[in-house]
């Protein structure tokens, strides 16, 4: 009995060596070639940037495949030049192909439309049911059960605020009270109270903006829309500065338009994921 355990253990054993021996695979790391990295200023920095990384969206229902769709191109309604000049109708259904993907829906890439592309787009937002049958007759198209798209409906800035302090005027007062004092050594304590004091100078600004996205799903067949939903997210943006004496700080950050657009798909995203499968 124990020669026959020790020849099942044997190989067992050596199956138990060969895996600690195997090395763990991880994803691949980059070194910080900035000559900053590791000081206080770049932790600041990186803390601030950690909170605008993309973070991946645990979509309730993503172990049920849903249906097959295709992202078109929505509309962006905002006439914000700040945005419109940074986004296009592309990049918003860029982040809806991927993060659907992501919550398990088969998406059909617009690509595999090639110059077909403005026709289809066309159909569906004029509600054309017979042209949209023409398109679903092609190819890998005949699976696709709805259409979707994200629209930006608005994109503006509604609310700034800034304090600052200027010591300037407090060491002019530091200074004159000295000199009135008369004495010698009264004067040579308002001098250096008055460059002391009037060396501070901080300030602080905040911009508050308020993005708003709609999500529609479309029959691929009959054009007609089955569902749509709407969120809106606050993005500030803001940045302080202090400087006493020569010495300054300052700091500048906020969650990007690129970031809160994706955010806003992840949430579109989740709500589809958690109801329409």
């Amino acid at each position: 009995m124990k020669q026959r355990f020790a020849r099942i253990a044997s190989p067992l054993a050596g199956v138990i060596v060969a895996l600690c021996a195997t090395p763990l695979l991880a994803q691949p790391t980059f070194g910080n070639p900035s000559p900053t990295a590791g000081s206080d200023t770049s932790q600041r920095a990186n803390e601030s940037a950690d909170q605008a990384m993309y973070r991946p969206v645990e979509y309730v229902n993503k172990a049920k495949k849903g249906p097959a769709v295709i992202v078109i191109p929505g509309e962006i309604k905002s006439n914000n030049a700040t945005f419109m000049q940074k986004f296009t109708a592309n990049n918003i259904a860029d982040f809806g192909e991927l993060e659907l993907s992501s919550a398990n829906f088969p998406v059909l890439e617009r690509a595999n439309l090639g110059p077909l592309l403005n026709e289809f787009q066309l159909a569906y937002n004029l509600g054309d049911p017979q042209a949209a049958r023409k398109f679903l007759g092609m190819g890998k198209l005949k699976s696709t059960k709805y259409v979707v798209k994200f629209d930006i409906l608005k994109a503006e800035q509604v609310a700034a605020a800034q304090q600052g302090f200027d010591g300037g005027a407090i060491g002019q007062i530091a200074g004159a009270l000295g000199a009135f004092s008369g004495s010698w050594g009264g004067a040579r304590a308002g001098a250096v109270g008055q460059a002391a004091v009037g060396s501070v100078h901080t300030g602080e600004s905040s911009g508050v903006w308020i993005i708003g996205m709609r999500y529609k799903i479309i029959n691929a067949e009959t054009t007609e829309q089955v569902a749509q939903g709407y969120t809106e997210e606050k993005m500030e943006v803001g940045a302080k500065s202090t400087s006493v004496l020569g010495v300054s700080q300052s700091q500048q950050g906020g969650v990007s338009l690129d970031t809160m657009v994706q955010r806003l798909v992840q949430k579109s995203v989740w709500d589809i994921d958690s109801k329409y499968k």
